[in-house]
């Protein structure tokens, strides 16, 4: 333990003076090393941040028997979005759909249908220029999401995965996409984890997607991770109901059926969290409505003292923020009773201390 924490607080020193292998945002393993125990062990938070402090006394008063506000271990449950939560959604947009983009329009090993490319091709500069799309491309992104890796085995879709996330971010200089979470939310989660808390991950991404992405970086297991729906099928169901199709091991492959996800998103993420948690959580994260849902359950009626908080996007020279977005979202959490995260005023580096906007 005491060799994990000292090894933290050299990846954290180096990170401070941009030398880590000449790149100065943190990789993988680097991620999977960040170890908080106590408050002491804070790396990537300003000394004032409120949020720290807020979370420290939390779980203090959590795990101290004598506190009125303590929580027994079995019920210490905290959810968290992934894609603007503690992942970079931002470059431009969230990591399934840009990883779409370039399927359907650079993919030099894959044909999509035309009607499928011409789409893509129409909606890449709206996404790349952030002009937003309209209700009806948005439903259409959506339906091409699984489309477009119709007939892969989970296998071959996670390794597709683990490609795209070694492309560079957008946007961003020295990132990855496959490093480019927000090093103080991961010490957030490492510091629950630490001090007894059961950590999920309850996200709209796709679930293969997000265990692909936090597989071998973060303290959750497997299980932990709540998160959209792929429809599979077999290469012999054809017409059959799957609960009535017998599958042969020996004939046939389990693959993406192409039709779109189970989105898990707003007040779906309450059902997810009730089928495969089974507990109310009394810490939940999030940066966006599509998170309401998760904040508004856990504040609800909840036997122990619970709050919410929903991460702004405020930064526009570490990251890709959007101040007027991030004004109007802090606006409406004050007035639902959420917590407010500020990237631009509490986070002392958000993937490394020389990674800054390229446009």
């Amino acid at each position: 333990m005491k060799a994990k924490k000292l090894l933290t607080a050299i990846l954290s020193g180096m990170l401070a003076f941009g030398s880590v292998g000449g790149v100065q945002a943190a990789s993988r393993a680097e991620v999977a090393a960040i170890h908080v125990e106590t408050a002491e062990d804070f790396q990537y938070w300003n000394d004032d941040s409120p949020t720290k402090q807020k979370i420290i006394e939390f779980v203090e008063d959590a795990i101290d028997p004598m506190s009125p506000y303590y929580i027994p271990p079995e019920d210490r449950i905290a959810t968290f979005d992934m894609d603007g939560t503690f992942y970079c959604e931002t470059a431009p947009l969230y990591f399934q759909e840009t990883m779409f983009l370039y399927r359907a329009t650079e993919d030099k090993n894959y044909t999509p249908p035309k009607k499928m490319r011409k789409f893509a091709e129409k909606i890449k500069p709206k996404i790349y220029n952030k002009t937003g799309l309209t209700a009806s491309e948005s439903k259409t992104l959506v339906s091409y999401l699984t489309k477009a890796y119709e007939g892969m085995t989970p296998e071959e879709y996670r390794a597709y995965v683990r490609n795209f996330m070694n492309d560079p971010e957008t946007g961003l200089t020295n990132l990855k996409r496959g490093e480019a979470f927000y090093l103080p939310m991961i010490e957030i989660m490492s510091y629950l984890t630490n001090n007894g808390f059961a950590v999920y991950i309850d996200s709209a991404c796709g679930v293969d997607t997000t265990r692909e992405l936090v597989g071998d970086i973060l303290p959750i297991q497997s299980d932990r991770i709540v998160a959209s729906d792929f429809v599979y099928t077999s290469t012999k169901m054809d017409k059959d109901a799957p609960a009535s199709h017998f599958f042969d091991r020996y004939k046939e492959k389990i693959v993406i059926s192409g039709k779109p996800v189970d989105e898990n998103a707003k007040t779906v993420k309450i059902f997810s969290i009730l089928n495969q948690i089974g507990k109310k959580p009394v810490l939940a994260f999030g940066n966006s409505m599509g998170d309401s849902g998760m904040f508004e359950y856990t504040l609800q009626d909840n036997k122990y003292r619970s709050m919410s908080f929903m991460v702004l996007c405020d930064d526009t020279e570490r990251e890709l923020g959007n101040a007027k977005r991030a004004a109007s979202d802090k606006a409406f959490a004050e007035k639902r009773g959420w917590e407010t995260i500020s990237m631009r005023d509490e986070f002392k580096t958000i993937y490394g201390y020389n990674v800054r906007r390229s446009n």
